[in-house]
């Protein structure tokens, strides 16, 4: 079974384009689904993929 690639504060935010410290206090609040390891943010690729087509789909619906 292939591993989810391990994505940093960093990664996710140049993924996103949104500021280190923006994706710092959303996982902070539970805003964007991921874990502290050893003290550290890591999010996977896939849980973020999902989070982003969670939010077009709930955009989505709204607009209809």
């Amino acid at each position: 079974m292939p591993r989810d690639k391990l994505l940093t504060i960093d990664e996710v935010a140049g993924y996103l384009r949104l500021n280190r410290y923006t994706v710092y206090r959303m996982a902070e609040r539970g805003e964007l689904p991921g874990a502290k390891v050893a003290r550290r943010w890591r999010f996977t690729e896939t849980d973020i993929i999902r989070w982003i087509q969670r939010k077009k789909m709930g955009r989505d619906k709204s607009n209809e």
